[in-house]
């Protein structure tokens, strides 16, 4: 990364030699105004408002113009005779804890890199110092022609600067807050806490810009021809709450509804498809008919078949049987059903002597 200022870190009598970096960018997309008749580019110019005549940047100056409108010119050499003592410095004042500094006061934010190999061990020094106080340091800077406050804090193995405003450029919140006497009720702080804990933590990284997407693709889709479909618009918001119970009870049945379709997501293994599951239906203890011609069918199916010569060639004639045969095989089977059931002790008795006879 580019450095944009260079100088030393002054801590005490010790000196650090370092290198400043911008520790963030600007993402913003931005737009050239053009002619709307002819798209040509819209520019700017600076010309003298007394010889309306164009100048150069070598041509101009600085002035302060006093409050009757009297211009007073600045040179450089005039501010360069100031005394300005963090010229090229970061001097550190005092070491605060850091909830001592108001978070209204943060700007610009930097990191602050050793500049050279000798540098390295004070900047460590100051690094691991700062970790073990669990505090921040205080510090003046001059910049861009003025001087400025900073705060230092560790950031991983780095030590990071951030610019702060002065106290007094901290304006008071005169006339923001709700005029009037209003009374919240223990049930809608409740509801509140509730809503709170369900909508819970969030992981800061995952937080993007979608507006800044959303004209990406419109320019995108634009460049190359394509028909761009208005958005569609969701429900204004920003209306007069006319129940904040009810509001509050909706809002913590949509964040619940929100948070558990993001863990289904997510223990499902994120965008794959579902399988369809349909329920069995219960049947009664009795089977029914066609159930029982199934079950015999299906039983039938899972009888091994045989691989003896002698069953074959039954099962082949029997295959090939005529209509007879087959009516003549039901006939005795029959037969032989009802002489089962009213033979009785007779047939027990011709079975035993069927045995002995064989034996």
């Amino acid at each position: 990364m580019r450095s944009i200022w260079n100088g030393a870190i002054s801590f005490g009598l010790v000196s650090i030699p370092i290198k400043l970096v911008n520790a963030t960018e600007n993402h913003s997309i931005h737009f050239r105004q053009v002619h709307l008749a002819d798209g040509g580019r819209i520019r700017y110019r600076k010309v003298c408002e007394l010889d309306e005549e164009e100048v150069s940047g070598g041509e101009i100056g600085k002035a302060y113009e006093d409050a009757d409108g009297t211009m007073i010119p600045i040179t450089d050499e005039d501010l360069a005779q100031l005394p300005l003592p963090t010229a090229k410095t970061i001097e550190i004042v005092a070491f605060v804890p850091s909830d001592q500094i108001d978070p209204l006061q943060m700007d610009a934010a930097y990191y602050l890199s050793a500049n050279g190999v000798p540098a390295a061990k004070p900047y460590t020094l100051l690094r691991e110092a700062l970790k073990r106080s669990n505090k921040v340091a205080v510090a003046k800077y001059a910049l861009r022609g003025r001087e400025r406050l900073g705060m230092l804090r560790v950031v991983d193995d780095v030590i990071a600067m951030h610019g702060l405003l002065w106290p007094d450029e901290i304006r008071a919140p005169e006339g923001v807050a709700p005029e009037g006497d209003v009374t919240v009720r223990d049930a809608e702080l409740d509801l509140a806490d509730a809503l709170m804990d369900t909508l819970g933590e969030v992981d800061m990284d995952s937080l993007h810009d979608d507006y800044r997407e959303a004209v990406e693709e419109l320019i995108a889709a634009k460049a190359s021809g394509e028909t761009v479909r208005p958005a569609e618009s969701g429900e204004a918001g920003g209306g007069k709450v006319i129940d904040l119970i009810a509001a509050l009870e909706n809002s913590v049945q949509a964040a619940k509804k929100s948070r558990g379709e993001e863990n289904a997501r997510a223990e499902d293994g994120g965008d794959d498809e579902m399988a369809d599951v349909h329920p069995i239906k219960k049947t009664s203890g009795k089977p029914s008919t066609q159930s029982r011609k199934g079950s015999t069918a299906a039983a039938k199916k899972s009888t091994p078949k045989s691989t003896g010569g002698k069953k074959s060639t039954s099962t082949a004639k029997k295959a090939t049987g005529s209509r007879s045969t087959a009516k003549k095989t039901a006939t005795q089977t029959a037969a032989k059903k009802q002489t089962s059931s009213s033979g009785g002790s007779g047939t027990k008795k011709t079975a035993s002597s069927r045995k002995r006879t064989s034996a």
